[in-house]
């Protein structure tokens, strides 16, 4: 059964649309669900509504992210009453009072403001400059999302992690050293073609060495996990690729028609790329041809163990 998912915080690169791929692989017993570049949460959101895991563990280095997330799970009706006040103050001059809250937001760092401008800016896109300050420009085609329907997000999502859910800030890999057998790590970490050049889309850069001996550690502990790391448009790829020695299993998943390419009147598909331990795979107990099967099985899609 297909349900409607809550999802309070806008965010580009949100796994939300192939969240229901992801939850296929879930093992049928978790202790906790780790996300350590949580983000949006779009997989813990997913698995708390369709009841996959009991405990969640959300991290995120981005401080004042992960201070919005603990507002929404501990007093969601603060949180949804500042969004309502800055949205229809927002109404006399839409444009100039978002430079406002951002401004407020890089002097305060104030959770309630970020979740005002993500739901205003460009593509829910964070941006930062140099400084370390917040500095995407306002989408002035649109004033964001109505506070009523952001309202009962909240309040779902409240409901769904209240009582169960640690929320940390932390460099991933002090997360990754919590984690046990018993648990499912989820990892989305920006990519590594872009966030090693000082990209302005993410808070902080993944070294790319670094995550090898993460992923190397989780491998040795045999603790489950499931790795969203690259993608594809047409022939181009995203993401440096990982080593053989890993033993990962990769699913390309299709998710659509390319809106960039489309623009520039190429049709070209984007696939996203799932990679799964050894680890979980033996826990699942199956073969290629049931691994692939967990999938719709209208989804196109490609398995294959790195070699």
């Amino acid at each position: 059964m297909i349900m409607r998912v809550p999802h309070p915080i806008p965010y580009q690169g949100s796994k939300r649309q192939i969240a229901r791929y992801i939850l296929a692989y879930f093992p049928r017993e978790i202790g906790t669900f780790i996300e350590p570049f949580a983000g949006s949460a779009a997989i813990s959101i997913a698995a708390a509504c369709y009841g996959k895991a009991p405990f969640f563990h959300l991290n995120d280095i981005n401080r004042p992210l992960m201070e919005l997330w603990q507002e929404i799970i501990h007093d969601p009706q603060s949180v949804a009453a500042t969004y309502e006040r800055l949205w229809q103050e927002q109404l006399t001059n839409p444009r100039q009072f978002y430079y406002y809250v951002r401004d407020e937001f890089n002097r305060t760092q104030r959770p309630d403001y970020l979740l005002y401008l993500l739901a205003r800016c460009v593509k829910a896109s964070i941006r930062y400059n140099p400084k370390g300050e917040f500095n995407q420009s306002p989408d002035n085609r649109r004033l964001g999302r109505d506070p009523k329907k952001m309202a009962e997000d909240i309040f779902a999502v409240s409901y769904l992690f209240r009582g169960r859910t640690i929320i940390t800030s932390k460099d991933y890999r002090e997360v990754l050293h919590t984690a046990t057998r018993r648990d499912l790590v989820y990892m989305d970490p920006p990519y590594q073609g872009v966030s090693e050049n000082g990209d302005p889309r993410y808070y902080k850069g993944v070294d790319y060495q670094e995550f090898i001996q993460a992923l190397h550690y989780l491998n040795t502990q045999k603790i489950p996990f499931i790795l969203s790391y690259d993608g594809r448009t047409g022939n181009k790829k995203f993401g440096r690729e990982l080593p053989s020695e890993l033993g990962l299993y990769r699913i390309e998943i299709k998710v659509g028609r390319s809106t960039q390419a489309t623009l520039l009147g190429r049709n070209e598909i984007t696939y996203e790329s799932i990679y799964l331990s050894r680890s979980l795979v033996d826990q699942l107990g199956l073969d290629h041809n049931e691994l692939v099967k967990r999938i719709d099985t209208r989804q196109e899609l490609q398995l294959e163990l790195i070699k």
